[in-house]
């Protein structure tokens, strides 16, 4: 995958325009209640900074209406959060399509929430050569927006004199491509969540790659009903039994596998005060739930983890939520940090279970991509990728 980078380009004097990802979660008085992502956004505004650039950043905020402004749609709140952080004034300029502002090298401004502009969503032609020409280097650090093929995302890449990726996006493509293109073997993938069809396009492709394709929570019961397996009143889909055994299939064609469980933990009911019963995996009852894999499962996957050359994590293997229906995303998590493998996690539930447990620094790259995410790993193009690839190639 080749793309030009924000590190290796001469910014002295430059006009940098930068979109990031700075969506992060407020509370009701608009009070930011996490900003990983602006943090995590800070080291390509710094670098531009430091080199002397004159320094634009954008983000979506929410889902606002185009052309109608709310309070809550500002990212005032980001501006002075991002001004904290950095330690010098961030401007906040709104309606900045249609007014003309000046940005001196070492100053940072950020510019209002994107989606407020007529034809951003639809990746306006127009908008984009605009946005172009604003700037004299485009840098994209957004990847958890990279799916979308938006006017600050995409169409700004196709016209701005140059387009780049910033750190944090850069860093997603090393490690997804690390993963995908040539990773060290076995490769082993595990693969959890509520719905197969929703994961299915994954599921697929993994199985054409993986030595070992993990599953778990209701996408495992459905593979353990394609194998004949009891799996009482649990969360499953009979309709896709013949894609989870077609991928099952197609994973022994190629000498891998897709371990099922051999123990399991059931309850009555799915709730905080459930009973927790560990079983063997051929006694479950017709009333049972199953909400959690047992230990002998968990064993066997963590031997698994240890093996590995790669490791993709996508999904708790249980209602970790749940202390008692926790003790197999536990184990699988803390197999994760301890291999010699290189490891990737990525999905909302998935990175609150790496928190949860504290292994964040033993995971060797940890996805904050999310639908982009998932859809690298299904093989889509993503349009925010494609269009710095076709610009690197030009």
């Amino acid at each position: 995958m080749k793309f030009l980078r924000l590190t290796e380009l001469p910014l002295t004097n430059q006009r940098v325009f930068i979109r990031a990802d700075l969506n992060v979660p407020q509370d009701a008085t608009g009070q930011i209640t996490e900003d990983t992502r602006i943090r995590s956004t800070v080291p390509g505004i710094r670098y531009a900074l430091d080199a002397g650039a004159a320094v634009m950043v954008t983000s979506h905020l929410g889902r606002p209406v185009e052309g109608a402004m709310k309070p809550e749609d500002s990212l005032a709140p980001i501006a002075k959060r991002l001004a904290e952080i950095l330690g010098q004034p961030v401007r906040l300029i709104s309606n900045w399509i249609d007014t003309e502002f000046t940005v001196q090298p070492g100053e940072v401004v950020l510019l209002e929430n994107c989606r407020l502009n007529l034809g951003e969503k639809k990746n306006d032609d127009s908008l984009a050569r605009k946005i172009a020409s604003l700037c004299d280097v485009y840098v994209n650090d957004a990847f958890g927006s990279a799916h979308r093929a938006e006017a600050t995302t995409h169409g700004v890449a196709k016209y701005a004199p140059i387009a780049c990726a910033g750190p944090l996006m850069a860093a997603e493509l090393d490690a997804l491509g690390r993963v995908l293109e040539n990773p060290a073997r076995p490769l082993l993938a595990i693969v959890a969540g509520s719905k197969v069809s929703t994961k299915l396009t994954i599921l697929k492709s993994l199985a054409s790659k993986v030595d070992q394709l993990i599953v778990g929570g209701g996408i495992a019961n459905t593979f353990m009903l394609a194998a004949g397996m009891r799996i009482g009143k649990s969360l499953a889909e009979p309709d896709l039994v013949g894609e989870a055994q077609a991928i099952t299939d197609m994973m022994k064609e190629r000498g891998a596998e897709v371990p099922l469980p051999v123990d399991v933990v059931v309850a009555d009911e799915l709730s905080i005060l459930a009973r927790a019963n560990p079983i063997s995996a051929d006694q479950v009852r017709p009333t049972d739930l199953i909400l959690d894999v047992g230990i002998k499962t968990s064993q066997d996957f963590a031997r698994r983890i240890a093996a590995a050359g790669t490791i993709l994590w996508n999904g708790p293997v249980g209602v970790f939520e749940y202390e008692q229906f926790a003790g197999g995303t536990k184990t699988i998590a803390e197999a994760i940090a301890a291999a010699n493998a290189y490891s990737i996690a990525g999905g909302g539930d998935t990175l609150a279970a790496v928190a949860k447990y504290g292994i964040a620094d033993r995971i060797s790259y940890i996805s904050t991509g999310g639908g982009a995410f998932l859809e690298f790993l299904e093989g889509k193009t993503l349009p925010a990728v494609a269009v710095l690839e076709q610009r690197a190639n030009q």
